[in-house]
């Protein structure tokens, strides 16, 4: 349990420079948008965006759950040695395709972005509409459509929790893998010099592209490790 959840911890840290990438605009307008006397008072400001957080965050750990379900479904319907080692084998290597997609060494891979689009065709209009925001409710509902807004690395989390042994357990990932990029998301407002930076800085995604990587084969070693105890 603890390491499946160190995976969220890591795949939220590291994924941050693609959650500025891809939702800084969004999380800078948003501010933006803000009513003055709210923009004017920092901690004000501050609760609003962390309330898009949540709201954000809610929808993963919705999706999670979801995920969760379907995959312990599945695999419960395998026999009891493949279901301890396959889940682990597709989370290892999910998180090394996660690694591959967020240091662009494999363009393809970005393919998986589109996943959810047909369902955001359906959810942009409803946040368009909650816009400009003017309440804690409405910044909170902002959130929770947010949460939705096609990312890849996102999926590459819910595949992950997919292999989670129970919904509960899939929930509790994705929760850890959002609470991770609210710092990210957070800073696109206080720290957006040092942030252009240091996207500007071309070795940064392929570190943590390479840092996924390398937890994915520890994972992988550990899981065909497994395998091989139970087998002998």
């Amino acid at each position: 349990m603890e390491g499946f959840l160190a995976m969220a911890l890591l795949m939220g840290l590291t994924s941050s420079l693609h959650c500025i990438g891809m939702c800084g605009a969004i999380s800078g307008a948003l501010s933006l948008g803000l009513p003055e006397t709210v923009r004017a008072r920092r901690g004000l400001l501050l609760a609003y965006n962390l309330l898009f957080s949540l709201g954000r965050i809610f929808s993963y750990a919705l999706a999670g759950l979801l995920t969760g379900m379907v995959g312990s479904a599945l695999a419960e319907s395998l026999d009891s040695a493949p279901a301890m080692v396959l889940p682990r084998l597709i989370a290892a290597l999910t998180v090394i395709a996660a690694g591959l997609h967020l240091g662009g060494w494999v363009p393809r891979l970005a393919l998986v972005e589109g996943l959810g689009v047909p369902l955001w065709r359906r959810l942009e209009p409803v946040g368009r509409s909650l816009i400009p925001i003017r309440s804690p409710f409405q910044a909170l509902l902002y959130g929770t459509v947010w949460g939705w807004l096609p990312c890849g690395l996102v999926y590459w989390a819910l595949l992950i929790s997919a292999t989670a042994p129970n919904a509960t357990q899939g929930m509790l990932f994705m929760l850890v893998f959002g609470v991770t990029t609210v710092p990210a998301m957070l800073a696109t407002g206080m720290l957006a010099g040092w942030i252009r930076q240091l996207r500007a800085w071309r070795h940064a995604r392929s570190i943590a592209g390479a840092l996924l990587i390398l937890m994915g084969l520890v994972a992988l070693w550990y899981t065909l490790a497994l395998g091989l105890l139970r087998q002998s």
